[in-house]
Parts: structure tokens; sequence; C-alpha cells
């Protein structure tokens, strides 16, 4: 019973894990190891450490490299801290807007940030710092969303392997 729980309990994990790396309020990649924790914690499994904490540190890598890519997207692209701040405010709102309003607010948000907030900033630098922080959102929310996916399928990789050992 108690082992049920926890495969279906560390299942919901790792699918809200996939949704929260699109979703800005969800740190996707953690939710997705606490799935793979939850199977571990099923009493007849020896916990793997080594596992467990290779897949922590990466889990926690991708979520502060979340905060940083749009950044460095923006700065490299020559924007501000304003573009950066506007691309986060624009996927919050974006998400009232589906199916294309997640994808779309990020620049919105960049380039009317730039244009609001920055005193330097003229309509064709605000261009160019929307593109870099939409683009470092994309790759951000790639990394975020192949993690989750991948701790997925080391947790039926892992349930499968072990299906003997549990029931």
């Amino acid at each position: 019973m108690l082992e049920t729980f926890l495969i279906v309990v560390g299942l919901l994990c790792c699918f809200i894990g996939i949704i929260g790396s699109i979703l800005p309020v969800l740190p996707g990649p953690p939710i997705s190891w606490l799935g793979l924790l939850l199977l571990y914690l099923i009493p007849s499994l020896t916990i793997d450490y080594r596992f467990l904490g290779v897949t922590l540190g990466i889990a926690l890598l991708i979520f502060a490299m979340d905060y940083v890519i749009p950044i460095v997207g923006t700065k490299y692209f020559g924007g501000s801290r304003a573009g950066a701040i506007g691309s986060t405010v624009g996927l919050i709102l974006g998400l009232f807007f589906p199916p294309l309003g997640f994808i779309i607010g990020p620049f919105l948000g960049a380039f009317f940030g730039e244009i609001i907030f920055n005193v330097n900033s003229n309509s064709k630098h605000a261009f160019k710092s929307a593109v870099g922080s939409f683009i470092g959102f994309l790759a951000g929310t790639f990394m975020k969303t192949l993690v989750s996916i991948v701790y997925l399928g080391l947790f039926v990789y892992k349930l499968i392997a072990y299906w003997e050992v549990i029931y």
C-alpha cells in the first residue's frame, strides 16, 4: 500500500515537474527530482545516495541557471536589467493568454521593459534586447524541460528495474 502511494505521488511529481519547467511559478527539475526521491523511499529499496546526489545537483544547477540565462541573453544582446525583469513579468502575464501568451509574453515584456525603464533605449535597441531575453528564456525552458523529462524516464526505468523487489 505504501509502495503504491509513493510510486503514484512520485510519478505525479515527475509530471508536475515537466509542467513546472514551462510555467514560471513551479521549479520543474527540483519537483521532478522529488519524484525520484519518493521512489527510493520505498522501504524495500536500498537508497542509492550517489544517484540521488548527482540528480539533485543537476536539478539545483539547472534551477539556478534558469535565473541567469535570460539575464545573460539580454546582456549579450545589449539589454539591461529592466529587459530581463520585463521578460519575467511578460512571461507571467502571458500565462493568462494561452496558447501563445507564454511564448510572446517574455519577448514583449523585455521590449517594453527596455522602452519604459531604460532611458538610453530606443526601439531598435529594445528589440535587440528583447530578442536576447527571449532566446535566453527559450534556452532555459528547454534545459528545464529536458532535465524533467529525463528524470521521468529515470523514474520509469528504475521502477521497472526494481519491480520484483518492490512487489
